[in-house]
């Protein structure tokens, strides 16, 4: 068989592995019911230890629950701002280890990713995450099964206001106000994917959340808005957590299967 074949194979491989699997993004929660008046706002790439804090300072002081998608690696670097979401009564869902898309991960890399935070926010938190966002919105065929035996939820979003071209905080207001829907999902980000990105959240937060309320809705954890009840292994943060991050990706079995629907938005 010539090199050239031999390429093209390779590439025909790669494109079924990746491209492909987005065909099978129907199984991806985008939204919840859209019978009652509730928005889950859901934070991205996270946890920074500056600005993790004031976006939950923020929260606080409006009385708001809402979902973080931690990235492994982050969160094992600063654990103790992973419980205080958690205590805060906020959820906790996996955004994968290190933020690598799974375009570029095979089955193995897939797992480690998958695999590793999922074990390792279960041993922090004393609870398994319920919701996996995949990095960018990308996928591949090696996720899905995967999620299934960890009895994950791939979540992705409805409404973004930032991708990867800066928005200012009263256009991001603006439109996530102007866009708000029922059983919308909210993508937001606390932590520096585009630059700069968590200080301009901060800013547009308090008037996106008031005018989100003004406007009559909810805004709720997505483990409420979807219906996805806990697993408990005690309290939220009631661990002290592992000694070291997991060092094997490979993912523990778990009961439950998870709920699926939908298709991607813009990267994430």
């Amino acid at each position: 068989m010539s090199w050239r074949a031999l390429a093209v194979g390779a590439a025909g491989a790669w494109v079924a592995y990746a491209w492909g699997a987005h065909l099978f993004t129907a199984q991806c929660v985008r939204r919840g019911d859209a019978r009652a008046p509730r928005i889950a706002l859901t934070f991205d790439d996270g946890p920074d230890p500056v600005w993790t804090p004031r976006v939950l300072d923020l929260l606080a002081a409006r009385d708001v629950r809402a979902s973080f998608f931690v990235v492994g690696e982050r969160a094992a670097r600063a654990p103790d701002v992973v419980r205080s979401i958690a205590r805060a009564g906020h959820d906790v869902g996996s955004h994968g280890w290190s933020h690598k898309s799974l375009w570029l991960a095979g089955p193995r890399a897939t797992a480690v990713e998958i695999g590793r935070t999922h074990a390792f926010l279960s041993d922090l938190l004393g609870r398994e995450p319920r919701h996996f966002r995949p990095p960018w919105g990308m996928v591949n065929l090696a996720m899905f099964p995967l999620l299934r035996r960890l009895g994950l939820s791939c979540v992705l979003w409805s409404i973004q206001p930032e991708g990867l071209r800066p928005v200012g905080p009263l256009e991001q207001s603006r439109y996530v106000v102007g866009h708000a829907h029922a059983g919308a999902i909210v993508d937001l980000h606390d932590a520096e994917g585009t630059p700069r990105a968590p200080e301009r959240l901060s800013a547009a937060l308090p008037q996106m959340t008031d005018g989100l309320r003004d406007a009559g809705w909810e805004l709720t954890t997505l483990g409420e808005l979807l219906g996805h009840g806990p697993r408990d292994r005690g309290k939220w943060g009631a661990s002290k957590g592992p000694r070291r991050p997991p060092r094997s990706g490979a993912p523990r079995g778990t009961r439950g299967a998870p709920r699926f629907c939908a298709r991607p938005g813009s990267p994430t």
